[in-house]
């Protein structure tokens, strides 16, 4: 539709099933490389894939950005198709080179019709700033408006989570400030934040029973009286994410939306299965 904003990610995003073809977002996928063999993200390489590999330890798993040809490309059919510009939002430009694809990718667009938005999280906390700006632009806000929106809702993400070990972390370069607890990651189940798109060692917790109920605990606090969204998400996890979806969703005051969804193989190599996210976004 000519005038429309049109909205791009990448395949970190997570979202709800269905929700980018209903709001017509476009995403770039990441790719993830098993034993030398690379595959597309959600397409080739699925979240039970990804947790098999981990589990054998002779598999070695990396993974891969897209290129900025790759975004010119997603740019250029949405700019043909009439958007009147483009929207991107993607995965924290500190753990990934994505964003800065996308951004050599503007320039040679136009950066004057394509802007470039740091989500400074992963998962739905990039999410969120994806949904906020597609519903923008469906309810027919402007380039300007649309992006302020998407950086907005970043401003307003709070994204915790735990995982069972730091040992996937480490291997993907991904740990940052969490090395100095690797000495004493048997002993412990941490929990970890994303602050100015960084991984941050949160707290130490000596199960993972109160490590899971510290991380309710942390959620209903970023929530407070606020009205929310939230995203519960996990890998190999279901049953745990489903209970403690279920128990946000008793405890929460004003909750809006709450999903709950599995991550994907990029996050999922990072983090390893076991992970239990909760992404809360003020609205």
């Amino acid at each position: 539709m000519p005038g429309r904003v049109a909205i791009v990610t990448d395949s970190t995003a997570y979202l709800p099933t269905g929700l980018a073809e209903e709001l017509g977002v476009t995403v770039v996928p990441l790719h993830v490389v098993m034993n030398g063999e690379t595959g597309i993200e959600g397409v080739d390489v699925t979240p039970d894939d990804l947790a098999r590999a981990l589990s054998e330890r002779r598999t070695s798993v990396t993974t891969s950005k897209p290129t900025p040809n790759d975004f010119t490309a997603a740019y250029r059919r949405a700019l043909d198709d009439g958007a009147e510009g483009v929207v991107s939002v993607h995965l924290s430009s500190e753990l990934s080179g994505t964003w800065d694809s996308a951004r050599l990718a503007s320039i040679e667009c136009g950066q004057d019709i394509v802007r470039v938005v740091d989500s400074r999280s992963a998962a739905m906390g990039l999410g969120f700033a994806v949904l906020s700006a597609a519903e923008a632009a469906e309810a027919g806000r402007g380039l300007d408006d649309v992006e302020a929106i998407a950086e907005r809702t970043v401003d307003r993400t709070t994204t915790l989570f735990y995982v069972d070990t730091l040992e996937h972390l480490r291997r993907g370069g991904r740990i940052g400030a969490a090395r100095a607890w690797l000495g004493t990651a048997l002993a412990v189940k941490p929990l970890l934040h994303v602050v100015g798109g960084q991984i941050v060692p949160l707290e130490k917790v000596r199960t993972a029973a109160k490590a899971i109920a510290r991380l309710e605990q942390l959620a209903l606090e970023a929530a407070g009286e606020f009205a929310v969204d939230i995203a519960v998400q996990h890998l190999a996890a279901a049953e745990k994410a489903a209970a403690l979806a279920d128990r946000l969703r008793s405890r929460v005051p004003r909750l809006h939306r709450l999903y709950a969804s599995e991550v994907g193989a990029v996050v999922g190599a990072h983090v390893g299965p076991g992970l239990l996210g909760v992404v809360v976004v003020r609205r």
